[in-house]
C-alpha cells in the first residue's frame, strides 16, 4: 500500500507506466502457463511445480480438467504446490504410489540456449528435481524475463544448493577453491532472523559463479561434496520451455 501511494503521488502518468509493465509480466506467464498445460496434458500422472508462474497452470489445468473430465493425479513438488492441488479440487498423489508421471510442469529462475535450467528461487530445488526426474516429460514455464543465452546473465542471485547444516561452511570453501565466485548464505529476511530452512529441514547456499561453466561436470562437482543434498542446476533435463512474451505471443523452445 505504501509502495503504491508513493506512485501516485509520482503522477498518474508514472502509475500506469508502472502497473501496464507490472501486468504485461504477469500475462505473459499465464500465458505459457496455459498454452504448455493445453499441449502437454491429457490425463495420467501430473508434476505439479513450484512458484508463482505454476498458480496460472493450475487454474488452467482445473479448468481442462472439468470441461474434458481428465482422469489425472497430481504430485506435488513443494507445501505451495500441494496447497494449490487442494485448493483447485485436483486428486492428490504422491510418488510412493505414483513413482512414474507422464509429464510434469514448473518454472525456472533461467534457461538458456540448451534448455539448462537454474531453479531453487523459491527454495524447493531438491523435490523439484525429484518429481522432473521422474517424469516422462518435463515442461519448463516462464516469462520473457527468464530467458537468456548463457546462465547468468538473467537471474544474477546464484545457483541455489542445499546443503545439511553442519556443513555449510565446509561445502561454501570448497566450492570457491574449485570454481571461484561467491556464496551467501540465504537469511530468512527481516520477518525471522536466521537462515532459510527448507522443506526439508536443510540450509540454502546462493554461489554466484564467476563465468559460464562445464553445467553437466559442475553439477556432478556439487553433489559429490559431503553435506550437498541437491543443487539448483537442472542440466539435459527439461523437453520443452514455453516463454511468455512481451507482446502476448508465447515462443516455444525444444531440447535438441
Amino acid at each position: 500500500m505504501a509502495r503504491l501511494l508513493k506512485l501516485l503521488k509520482q503522477g498518474p502518468v508514472f502509475c500506469a507506466k508502472y502497473c501496464s509493465s507490472a501486468m504485461s509480466v504477469e500475462g505473459s506467464k499465464k500465458e505459457a502457463a496455459c498454452i504448455a498445460v493445453e499441449n502437454n496434458v491429457k490425463g495420467g500422472v501430473i508434476g505439479i511445480g513450484s512458484g508463482s508462474t505454476i498458480v496460472y497452470a493450475v487454474e488452467k489445468l482445473a479448468e481442462i480438467v472439468a470441461e474434458q473430465n481428465l482422469d489425472i493425479v497430481c504430485i506435488p513438488t513443494s507445501f505451495q504446490a500441494r496447497q494449490l492441488i487442494i485448493k483447485h479440487g485436483l486428486p492428490l498423489g504422491d510418488l510412493e504410489t505414483h513413482p512414474v508421471l507422464d509429464v510434469c510442469i514448473d518454472g525456472a529462475d533461467e534457461v538458456d540456449t540448451d534448455l539448462t535450467l537454474i531453479k531453487g528461487g523459491g527454495g524447493c530445488l531438491l523435490q523439484e528435481k525429484i518429481v522432473a526426474s521422474c517424469a516422462k516429460k518435463f515442461v519448463v514455464i516462464a516469462d520473457y524475463r527468464k530467458k537468456s543465452n548463457n546462465l547468468g546473465e538473467q537471474w544474477t542471485k546464484g545457483i541455489p544448493i542445499e546443503v545439511i547444516p553442519l556443513s555449510y561452511r565446509c561445502v561454501e570453501m570448497k566450492i570457491v577453491s574449485q570454481y571461484g565466485g561467491n556464496i551467501d548464505l540465504r537469511l530468512s529476511g527481516e520477518s525471522k532472523a536466521g537462515p532459510v530452512v527448507t522443506d526439508n529441514g536443510n540450509f540454502i547456499l546462493d554461489w554466484k559463479f564467476p563465468s559460464t561453466l562445464d553445467w553437466k561436470a559442475v553439477e556432478i562437482f556439487l553433489n559429490m561434496i559431503p553435506g550437498v543434498v541437491e543443487n539448483g542446476l537442472f542440466v539435459n533435463m527439461a523437453h520443452v520451455a514455453y516463454f511468455g512474451m512481451k507482446d502476448g505471443s508465447v515462443m516455444t523452445k525444444e531440447r535438441e
